[in-house]
């Protein structure tokens, strides 16, 4: 007789796990973990589309065996990038085990394609935390490709309230803001831990008033240079300079093409060279993930013509261990380049 494909294999398994009696708990959670570390095996060694698609198939059956904690019980985060990963494993302390999917700081985060492994992590968590405003819709599918009973999910746009058309999705910038949601975080894993919900909310304390520093330097841009101008090729900053008090000359458009892959329109490109070259900004900022031709072009020109350039990054260096780190160094970047003279 032929036997049964192994991606066919895991529903009546999961089934007869999932409602077995209470006296068989312990090697339930043993088989559980089995087939949880030899289906990712076998999909990682698929992988491409077809890993990813089986991936989805057979999780579908058996996501209500496959637990949200670790071997050690610790609650698994998924977070759609290293950023808001960083903060959640800083609320969740030693509770927590998080993985993070967009970490390459070489990579364009535009560019990602989800695989097998990340449905599988996806599929796994207790806790899932995605960006929202059309970054992270990979994100999305993978969510609804999998299920979870008792899952959450954070998405940091809904959570400041940034849902509309055209929202510059670049939130983490958002320094004022990121304590709402470390808050958000800190009650999902409340709700899913109630037993490690002291410990969470001390460490909620503790990130507040970590972002102290960060906060002082954008204090400073904001009574040092109020309004000064400046451009960046890419929103990224954005936030993060409304929050400093400085004002944004980037040409209409120019910006949501270079995000959208496009060069910009001759207009918009012309307006930019003419910010730079007659010195109508003081600091140019650029996102040195996405480089192109276009990009290239416009540092060049600040370079040449005198103009401070300021490089920021979309996800979160290896070379920083927190967020607050990474942001603190860009924001006392951006604070030096105010104070240079061209």
């Amino acid at each position: 007789m032929r036997a049964r494909p192994w991606h066919a294999r895991c529903r009546p398994l999961a089934a007869w796990l999932h409602a077995g009696p209470a006296m068989f708990g312990r090697l339930a959670s043993w088989t559980r973990g089995r087939l949880a570390s030899w289906t990712r095996g076998r999909l990682a060694a698929i992988g491409g589309p077809v890993g990813f698609g089986l991936a989805a198939a057979c999780l579908a059956a058996c996501s209500t065996t496959i637990g949200s904690t670790t071997p050690s019980g610790k609650l698994q985060i998924v977070a759609g990038e290293n950023f808001w990963g960083n903060i959640a494993a800083q609320i969740g302390g030693p509770h927590v085990a998080v993985t993070s999917i967009l970490s390459d700081p070489n990579a364009d985060p535009h560019l990602y394609e989800s695989s097998a492994a990340n449905a599988l992590a996806v599929a796994e968590a207790g806790l899932v935390i995605r960006n929202g405003a059309g970054y992270d819709d990979w994100l999305s599918q993978l969510l609804g490709s999998t299920s979870h009973a008792g899952r959450r999910v954070v998405t940091v746009s809904r959570v400041l309230d940034m849902t509309g058309t055209g929202v510059n999705p670049h939130f983490w910038y958002d320094i004022p803001e990121i304590p709402r949601v470390a808050r958000a975080v800190e009650t999902a894993l409340a709700e899913l831990a109630p037993a490690h919900a002291k410990a969470f909310a001390g460490n909620l304390v503790v990130f507040d008033r970590s972002l102290g520093p960060l906060e002082a330097v954008i204090a400073e841009i904001r009574q040092r240079y109020p309004g000064y101008p400046v451009a960046y090729t890419e929103r990224v900053p954005g936030y993060l300079l409304r929050a400093a008090g400085l004002h944004d000359e980037t040409p209409l458009g120019f910006a949501t093409a270079v995000e959208d892959g496009n060069d910009p329109s001759p207009e918009a490109s012309l307006a930019m060279d003419s910010l730079v070259t007659g010195h109508k900004i003081k600091v140019l900022l650029y996102n040195a993930q996405t480089v192109s031709a276009v990009t290239q072009h416009v540092e060049n020109l600040a370079r040449t013509a005198g103009v401070p350039v300021v490089a920021v990054t979309e996800t979160m260096p290896p070379s920083d261990a927190t967020y607050q780190a990474w942001q603190l160094g860009q924001a006392r970047a951006l604070l030096r380049a105010l104070g240079s003279r061209p």
